[in-house]
């Protein structure tokens, strides 16, 4: 999975926890001359700007401090949203019977990408159900993971929110 370099994540993740917030993962694309680094942050109550506007100010500080990525970047902080970006095992089991779009590194069963319902998460295999078909995906083969909205129940509440209910 892609993901910052360990360094980052050590010094990052227990400044965002510090706050009271989940650091729900950390990506780090290093350029010359736009390199950028975003943490994604999540609470039980949600994110509001504020709370991106305190975790950046605490991280720019320590960034600032340590140095720890040499040249230009960009650092931007943010909620992960309903298309929620997986990072650690633990995220899988934590939305298990949620369905999840997967990029590989390399194909299994032809496939480069598997959209499927995660049926169970066994020490680093995750298992896909997609249709009919299922999926035993190793953690270590996908280069991007991330939750599917569930549409029709985001539909629901809009078509209740128009109708007044």
């Amino acid at each position: 999975m892609k993901q910052a370099p360990e360094h980052l994540i050590n010094l990052i993740e227990p400044v965002v926890e510090g706050l009271g917030y989940e650091c729900v993962g950390i990506d780090y694309n290093p350029h010359p001359k736009h390199g950028l680094l975003r943490i994604y942050i999540d609470s039980d109550s949600g994110i509001l700007v504020d709370d991106c506007s305190k975790v950046s100010h605490q991280i720019s500080g320590i960034l600032d401090v340590e140095d720890p990525i040499p040249g230009n970047y960009q650092l931007e902080i943010s909620s992960p949203g309903e298309d929620r970006p997986f990072f650690k095992i633990s995220q899988f089991e934590r939305f298990i019977g949620s369905t999840v779009l997967v990029n590989l590194f390399m194909p299994i069963a032809g496939r480069r990408k598997i959209k499927g319902l995660i049926e169970k998460v066994d020490g680093d295999i995750i298992t896909l159900k997609e249709a009919d078909q299922i999926y035993e995906v190793p953690f270590s083969a996908m280069s991007k993971a991330r939750l599917v909205p569930d549409l029709q129940f985001n539909q629901s509440i809009e078509k209740g929110a128009r109708s007044g209910k």
